[in-house]
């Protein structure tokens, strides 16, 4: 090969090598340009996933991932522009101080809004963050009234209250069960007492006598001093104000000590954990829940479907008041035109939604309108329907 001839080939190859060059630079540009059409738009969840109660922070993690999967599917616009959902998951550990430690962390992580907390012990202090930080926020389990009555306008709850589940477990105490007698025990959080309260009034509006009143802790594991005390009065009703992971070994100690009393609970123990804990103690004991029987919530059949398939687990709780928190937060994006928070903040309050859970809209200091509670009783090892009271007819 002459010299021109191999010339004429090297200039070639730096043709094609420029070519090639200037080609991948564009891939790699619309790329980017692809990239930056889709903006990413972050989500909090807190719930306490280790601990004692790890199992309902679970719960409500894989509701909101759930969401967050089918939001991703559906191909969301907002202003015009298809979004991408990312949720940033937090374990609060169902502790105060971390949670407000965690609050921060989310705030500073840029989320455009927040679902959680799990524990109204955890949600009440964490509010205030997400309040100075115009940060809206649905909780899809705390139930102490304190929570909606600090004034703030990013809180919501997409579950009924205290005042409502109280009401509806007093009654059902004395009009229902027929109790002449109740004793009552909380554990001193926000949720148990504050339940506790509100289950004290109902009873007594309804005539009933309360014979003693005795309290524990969320970390305690043998109440035989307190039942050995509360045996002594001889109620034939005793309320626990808390969640599974004590109410569970408090029925199977009720029943080592000659108790024939039944216990009743509310939503922190309306689980398939505390049937577990209490083993054949749980037979015949009653618990509440916030909302419509799962065979009654719209969409539920199909929730639980894709729950059960996505992480081979069945719904304990508030999985299903998790999810709708994430598409009511989404549906309020959508409306305003904006993730911005201060923009869509005000289209929260107008929510009027169709959710797994039931209709959801909220009243002014964003508590869900007509909040259905419902009584469920163990039988045949399975928690059975027994009464409810207000939701959608």
């Amino acid at each position: 090969m002459n010299n021109t001839a191999r010339l004429t080939l090297i200039a070639a190859a730096v043709i094609a090598l420029t070519a090639c060059s200037k080609q991948g630079a564009q891939s790699a540009s619309d790329a980017s340009g692809a990239a930056a059409s889709s903006p990413v738009v972050k989500i909090g969840q807190v719930s306490p996933m280790s601990g004692p109660i790890s199992h309902l922070g679970k719960d409500n993690e894989y509701g909101a991932k759930l969401a967050i999967a089918d939001l991703n599917a559906e191909g969301v616009q907002i202003g015009g522009q298809k979004v991408t959902f990312e949720l940033v998951s937090e374990d609060d550990q169902g502790d105060p101080k971390i949670g407000t430690q965690v609050a921060q962390r989310l705030v500073d992580a840029g989320v455009a809004g927040v679902i959680g907390h799990l524990n109204s012990g955890t949600t009440i202090p964490a509010s205030k963050i997400y309040s100075d930080a115009g940060l809206p926020q649905i909780s899809p389990a705390s139930t102490n009234p304190d929570y909606t009555k600090q004034g703030y306008k990013t809180t919501f709850r997409d579950i009924a209250n205290d005042v409502q589940q109280g009401r509806a477990l007093g009654e059902y105490a004395v009009s229902e069960a027929k109790a002449k007698r109740i004793a009552i025990i909380d554990d001193r959080t926000a949720y148990g007492q504050g339940l506790a309260d509100q289950f004290s009034s109902a009873v007594k509006a309804k005539g009933g006598n309360i014979v003693g009143r005795e309290f524990t802790t969320n970390a305690a594991t043998d109440f035989n001093a307190i039942l050995t005390s509360i045996k002594s009065k001889q109620p034939d009703l005793v309320f626990y104000g808390g969640m599974d992971a004590q109410a569970g070994p408090m029925a199977k100690q009720m029943k080592q000590l000659g108790i024939k009393a039944h216990l009743i609970t509310g939503d922190g123990s309306q689980t398939p954990e505390f049937i577990k804990l209490a083993g054949d103690a749980a037979e015949g004991q009653y618990a509440s829940s916030p909302g419509a029987p799962h065979e009654k919530m719209p969409g539920f059949a199909a929730f639980q479907s894709k729950f059960k398939k996505a992480f081979n687990v069945d719904v304990q709780i508030y999985a299903p008041y998790e999810y709708d928190a994430v598409r009511v937060l989404v549906e309020a994006m959508k409306r305003a035109n904006s993730s911005d928070p201060k923009v869509y903040l005000p289209e929260l309050g107008k929510t009027d939604y169709a959710g797994v859970t039931g209709h959801i809209k909220f009243d002014d200091k964003g508590d869900l309108t007509n909040g259905a509670v419902t009584v469920y009783q163990v039988k045949g090892g399975k928690w059975v329907v027994v009464s409810t009271v207000g939701g959608d007819k």
